[in-house]
């Protein structure tokens, strides 16, 4: 076994810990040959901090398109000749959604917005339809409609809000060539304020968007920083239209290897497949991710492409006997 696998089942399985920033990075270097022994420990993290249940989420998107920002990899921008029109929903569609969402036996639901930041007219919308499904459907609340104020993440937190999803996406030193209408620090006050409020953290990003290995070794440790109970890895599905539209898919091998590096630097964290898993995994692959690091998994379709049918996945986890959490069972 390699030196550092060795290291890591003393750090991250023996102790709960997460590895430092050379330490993932060695990780991510290791030779295909070592894959399925860092599958392996990985998945033992898993089970011994998080237990064997896989959490499942729906999310819906409250106001599609027409962004006024230019992250690079999103067809929602209204910057970008991009094929997402812009579509809202009313409160009773958002409630049919959360009934349909918890039928499936997901335990979160996420509300989302394309916006840079929620205006007035938004965070009213929003109060109401947490508690038109708080008061209809058994089922955690998630919101995420970008960066926010001090009064905007209070008014959330009263309203009921569980958990906030805000993505830092990419490592600090990477994010310049994501997104230049907004910066990676405005990113992370938000997620410090949610933090600072009581409000559980949701935060992730997108693997593949050209960052070098050493970056996603940052990418980690910035996340880890946070102790967030929630990480969404997606990997890249080159949008049409967009600037990262013509980016090749990343390797499944490099993918898995990313996602046990994840698991290494947040051994307690809810890491959960999200956009792209489809292309870039597959069936096998997406067995392998919950095998080897995953424990939660976004069903049905994502905000602007379309993920596999609810069924096959719940299906697919059956298959595995993998039990799925319950509402308010804490991981």
């Amino acid at each position: 076994m390699s030196d550092i696998l060795a290291r890591t089942r003393a750090t991250a399985l023996e102790k709960g810990e997460g590895l430092s920033e050379p330490e993932l990075l060695q990780v991510l270097e290791l030779g295909d040959q070592h894959l399925p022994e860092l599958l392996d420990l990985a998945h033992q993290v898993r089970l011994r901090w998080c237990g064997e249940e896989v959490e499942i989420e729906g999310i819906i998107s409250l106001k599609t398109g027409g962004c006024p920002e230019d992250c690079h990899f999103c067809s929602q921008s209204g910057l970008f000749e991009s094929p997402v029109r812009s579509v809202q929903l009313d409160v009773a569609e958002l409630v049919e959604a959360a009934k349909q969402t918890r039928k499936s036996g997901a335990t979160e639901f996420c509300i989302v917005a394309a916006v840079k930041g929620p205006d007035e007219r938004l965070m009213r919308q929003l109060e109401e339809a947490v508690a038109a499904v708080r008061a209809e459907v058994d089922i955690n609340i998630s919101v995420s409609v970008g960066i926010l104020t001090r009064e905007q993440v209070d008014r959330l937190k009263t309203a009921g809000v569980k958990r906030y999803n805000h993505n830092l996406e990419s490592a600090r030193s990477f994010f310049p060539r994501v997104a230049t209408t907004h910066t990676w620090d405005e990113r992370h006050r938000t997620l410090e304020m949610i933090r600072d409020a009581g409000i559980e953290v949701c935060s992730g990003g997108i693997l593949g968007m050209g960052e070098s290995l050493a970056q996603r070794a940052e990418f980690a440790v910035q996340l880890a920083a946070f102790a967030p109970e929630e990480v969404p890895i997606n990997f890249l599905d080159p949008r049409p239209g967009t600037p990262f539209a013509s980016r090749p898919l990343i390797d499944a091998a490099e993918a898995l290897k990313a996602t046990a590096m994840l698991r290494l630097a947040m051994p307690k964290a809810t890491l959960r497949f999200g956009g792209g898993r489809e292309l870039t995994l597959g069936d096998l692959g997406v067995e392998k991710g919950l095998a080897g690091g995953a424990n939660a998994l976004i069903v049905g379709n994502y905000l602007t492409t379309l993920g596999r049918p609810m069924e096959d996945d719940l299906d697919m986890l059956d298959g595995l006997r993998i039990p799925i959490k319950a509402v308010g069972q804490v991981i």
